[in-house]
């Protein structure tokens, strides 16, 4: 019988200049992919490359994290690009990236949205159809989303692979939607919490749901995020926990 398998992915590279924004190098011996900031919501060219680098060295399936031109906002407010303004962002964003990498004897696997431009790309086709044609243009690489939406359309349309996102310190909804960070209860707060999600995505599709029961969620790679206090302990503690439940921890489509 075949083993379940799962990615851990985080975003990194989410500083600039002198700024740090959580300690990616501790995360390198838990984690099997990252999503790398382009320049655009975070990031610079000495903290890209860096990333890279690093990530490379451990490694770690490097993939990259463009977002809108909203450093002051980290690129979480919603911008009034149209579709052909997101794919001129995405591809230049992300052919930088591409270019650190190949640099560094590397190649770079996955494009994932970051911010108000993943949830653009959730309520909108063609901002996510902008997003696969850069993917295409750039060498076919993968896109990270959420299960059933419309980058995963997108991706399939465009012929181009596609990994599953899950989350381990988020509450989901009955639908497998996220709840709103405004909820109470919407981010998992205890380890143990983060952990027993973890092992359900990876186990059985799905997640403890607030209110009751369970959402559907066939992840195919799970996104801890680095920037909060714990963060490398929690991942080291969920990819332990799903070693000893017998899932293969590793990057998508690494044998």
């Amino acid at each position: 019988m075949q083993k379940p398998t799962i990615d851990l992915n985080a975003d990194f590279g989410e500083g600039y200049g002198s700024y740090a924004f959580g300690d990616d190098a501790a995360l390198l011996g838990s984690i099997t992919s990252a999503s790398i900031a382009c320049g655009w919501h975070a990031g610079d060219a000495r903290t890209m490359r860096t990333s890279v680098e690093r990530c490379l060295r451990a490694g770690v399936a490097v993939g990259a994290h463009p977002g809108y031109p909203d450093r002051q906002g980290f690129g979480r407010r919603a911008m009034a690009l149209d579709a052909e303004e997101v794919y001129e962002a995405v591809l230049y964003q992300t052919g930088a990236l591409q270019a650190f990498v190949r640099a560094a004897g590397g190649e770079l696997r996955h494009i994932k949205p970051h911010g108000a431009m993943y949830h653009r790309c959730g309520a909108s086709q063609a901002h996510a159809d902008a997003v696969a044609r850069a993917a295409a243009e750039l060498g076919g690489l993968a896109l990270f989303g959420p299960p059933g939406g419309l980058l995963e359309r997108a991706a399939v349309s465009a012929g181009l692979p596609f990994a599953a996102e899950g989350f381990a310190d988020r509450a989901y909804l009955p639908d497998g939607s996220l709840a709103g960070r405004d909820r109470p209860g919407a981010v998992h707060g205890e380890p143990s919490q983060a952990l027993e999600q973890a092992l359900t995505i990876a186990l059985r599709g799905e997640a403890p749901a607030l209110g009751g029961g369970f959402a559907p969620v066939a992840a195919r790679t799970l996104c801890l995020h680095g920037d909060g206090p714990g963060a490398a302990e929690l991942a080291a503690l969920i990819r332990a926990g799903l070693e000893a439940a017998g899932v293969a921890v590793r990057a998508p489509w690494q044998p």
